[in-house]
């Protein structure tokens, strides 16, 4: 199996695939091979109570996470607020000291509606490419956009109605996603608008929070809602064409999130709290085909796995870099 390319067909909404014989590595299989023997497999639910029972909920990362949002977000604001200068324009498109950066779904949008490449937003497109691939692609979904932040906290509140039976989470087609990017260029290329920035939550928030425009405002929380008691994160999981435009830079960054098959209990705690579950299939028992993985374009690099995980199987990486450590 060519991890790389199931990684872009799970991205584009492809089912996970089970691997066949041939694709395992000699160690992944010998790994897989002694976690069926008996002794081992007691060993491992003696050690995976332990854990559970000692284990605290963490909140490392999102120390880091919730912060990040709202110090970008709050640039933003109080740039505009005062008129400083600093940061002009919001999350779609904005110059930073100077420096042109663009949403690269946003610039696309532009460019398809007006036919031309405009020059700026060339500028502003190469500098984020650049920035989100060196921390990650999809961190943009988790570490930047405010709609993640509130569907987080929407998220936090679903789970616990959920265990009440008051919430349900029905799933959808992640090749939806796919779908309305190719619909919505489609339309800013025919129409001449960029009509996407008319329902994009994402780009709503920013400019409710930054300009004061909340008739847009009516949308967001009619989706939060939706999220709270029908379909746990369905924006971002299912419908957010800028989360597919980031994870296509996500897919070459040196930063990942890194899975080593020899720790893992296969207890699922990892998958329980993921945006994106289905990157994590390798997760289960009998799935990884390499001793050592780095998670697919998907990831978000929200970390919440990390924090989740009872043995340290999950861990943040960067390229080239860890080897030199």
């Amino acid at each position: 199996m060519n991890l790389f390319a199931e990684s872009l067909r799970q991205m584009l909404g492809a089912e996970p695939r089970r691997p066949e014989k041939d694709d395992y590595t000699e160690e992944a299989r010998k790994l897989h091979e002694f976690k069926k023997t008996p002794e081992e497999r007691e060993r491992r639910r003696r050690l995976l109570a332990e854990e559970l029972a000692n284990k605290k909920e963490s909140f490392a990362w999102r120390k880091w996470r919730w912060p990040s949002i709202i110090i970008i977000n709050l640039l933003f604001v109080v740039s505009y607020y005062y008129d400083i200068q600093l940061v002009e324009g919001a999350l779609t498109a904005s110059r930073v000291l100077g420096f042109h950066f663009a949403d690269l779904n946003s610039a696309l949008q532009v460019m398809l509606a007006f036919k031309e490449v405009l020059i700026n937003l060339a500028i502003g497109v190469t500098t984020v490419a650049v920035l989100w691939w060196l921390v990650g692609g999809r961190s943009f979904c988790a570490w930047a956009c405010p709609y993640h932040l509130l569907s987080e906290w929407v998220e936090m509140l679903h789970v616990r109605l959920a265990a009440k039976g008051w919430a349900k989470d029905y799933q959808l087609d992640r090749r939806l996603r796919t779908v309305l990017y190719v619909v919505f260029a489609v339309l800013a290329f025919v129409t001449g608008y960029t009509v996407f920035e008319w329902v994009s939550p994402v780009g709503i928030t920013s400019r409710a929070l930054i300009y004061g425009t909340l008739g847009g405002m009516v949308w967001v929380v009619l989706l939060l809602l939706i999220e709270l008691f029908f379909v746990r994160r369905m924006w971002c999981r299912y419908m957010c064409p800028i989360g597919l435009t980031y994870a296509v830079v996500g897919s070459v960054s040196p930063t990942t999130v890194h899975y080593d098959l020899s720790k893992c209990l296969h207890e699922g705690e990892c998958r329980k709290v993921c945006l994106v579950p289905h990157v994590l299939e390798i997760t289960k028992k009998g799935r990884a085909t390499k001793a050592q993985i780095d998670i697919g374009a998907d990831c978000t690099r929200c970390a919440m796995c990390i924090e989740a995980c009872p043995t340290g199987a999950l861990s943040f990486r960067i390229k080239g870099l860890d080897k030199l450590l």
